[in-house]
């Protein structure tokens, strides 16, 4: 919703005043948004990540983030340093056994540790994720819960988005120590975990290399999400990475099960049986995902495709990665709606244009990164060049009393003068989503 529009804002101003939680009056221009929180909908399930990925994709970018943005989210952690989705009232206590979850948890310490000058909070998240690693050497999306590979991968880019060898991070031995973090003999490593959820050369051919989620519950299920972010961890790299060099159009190799081979040996080749994996999957539906949530239609999963870019640029495969980012940035695939105004969304698009070597500010002809910066607090600093009217063209500040701030403002006055509160609009949610 763009509450920069006379209508839009009186539909925003009537929606507020009819159900509002507490919360801090944002003082960035947008009604009904925590001080610093990016995005309008109601964050009960997913407040961490998308502000996590939020600032990620900023300071990715030279943009440097709002205070506020980074004292909402380091304000979400917990006394023991893990997080929660979102915690709406942060004097309340946290619930170490089902209200704190490793994805928040690492994608706050990859975003924090990336904009500076937490690292107390970091220090308390990398604890916390020690201390609740499982036996096998993976995690679960609680502490406790069967290890997965999202999560694992999660874990892994925190650690190394920290500077510590995830290889380095074992699990303590023996039944009942799992979450010690202790280093020594029969301790295992994320790799350990990750790769154990690898279809080897006893699946079916068009699933070898693919990951599944878990394998907590019967026979391993090839999961293209799971296998996404197991193909970037298994790199050793979190959301925000260098690449050092291009592939020069060198395809990923697959899994190699000729001469009794049976799986990848090592992190790098399990990467590379996952990326070939991925690629054939998308050469097969127009170079895109498709959605594997239960029961949704045959439709494009944009924030799974753009996280395949990610991982075949973390694999540097230039070239395989820039067939489905150049889907994502053509006008027929539907991207930009799905994005629009939806901060976890366009990060995932700035990460992967990024991590590709595009120009999110010119992505299929849009400027990803001012709408970013306009879902949330005004940024401190901006790289030089990043004015633009969201659509790749440059255009000078608009004055307060004009389209742009004051328009914002000119809301507020507006939904002041009425009586309306303003609040949180809480609402069923589906988990992540990376």
């Amino acid at each position: 919703m763009n509450i920069r529009r006379s209508v839009a804002a009186l539909s925003l101003c009537a929606a507020l005043g009819a159900a509002a939680a507490p919360a801090a009056v944002a003082d960035d221009g947008q009604a009904g948004r925590a001080e610093g929180l990016y995005g309008a909908k109601d964050p009960k399930f997913d407040g961490v990540w998308r502000q996590s990925l939020a600032l990620l994709a900023q300071d990715a970018v030279g943009v440097t983030p709002a205070k506020s943005a980074v004292d909402w989210l380091a304000g979400q952690g917990c006394a023991d340093g893990g997080f929660a989705a979102y915690r709406a009232d942060t004097s309340k206590a946290c619930d170490p056994k089902k209200g704190e979850f490793t994805d928040a948890t690492a994608a706050a310490v990859q975003a924090l540790a990336a904009v500076g000058g937490r690292s107390g909070t970091v220090e308390k998240g990398i604890g916390w994720l020690k201390r609740h690693q499982n036996e096998d050497g993976g995690w679960g999306m609680n502490p406790g819960g069967p290890s997965d590979a999202n999560s694992t991968a999660a874990a892994i880019g925190a650690f190394a988005a920290t500077g510590q060898d995830p290889a380095k991070v074992t699990s303590a031995s023996g039944k009942g120590t799992a979450g010690k973090g202790a280093s020594g003999k029969g301790g295992k490593t994320p790799y350990d975990a990750l790769l154990g959820l690898q279809l080897d050369c006893s699946a079916k051919a068009e699933e070898r290399g693919a990951f599944a989620y878990t394998a907590a519950k019967g026979k391993p299920v090839a999961n293209e999400l799971a296998t996404a972010s197991a193909a970037l961890a298994a790199r050793g790299k979190g959301f925000v990475f260098e690449t050092v060099g291009k592939d020069g159009g060198a395809e990923p190799k697959p899994l190699p099960c000729e001469k009794g081979k049976d799986g990848a040996d090592a992190p790098k080749d399990a990467a590379e049986a996952a990326l070939a994996h991925l690629t054939r999957v998308m050469s097969d539906t127009g170079m895109h995902l498709k959605s594997a949530m239960p029961g949704a239609k045959d439709q494009p999963d944009f924030g799974g495709t753009a996280d395949a870019v990610v991982a075949l640029a973390a694999g540097e495969h230039s070239a395989a990665a820039g067939k489905p980012l150049q889907w994502l940035q053509s006008k027929d695939s539907g991207t930009a709606a799905w994005a629009k105004g939806d901060p976890g969304a366009l990060a995932k698009l700035i990460l992967a244009a990024h991590a590709a070597g595009a120009d999110p500010r010119d992505f299929g002809g849009a400027d990803l990164v001012q709408q970013l910066n306009a879902t949330g607090p005004k940024p401190e600093a901006a790289a030089p060049g990043a004015e633009s009217d969201g659509n790749g063209k440059s255009e000078e500040k608009k004055d307060d009393d004009g389209g742009g701030v004051g328009g914002v403002w000119w809301t507020v006055g507006v939904c002041a003068v009425a009586g309306m509160g303003i609040g949180f609009l809480l609402s069923g949610r589906k988990r992540r989503r990376l």
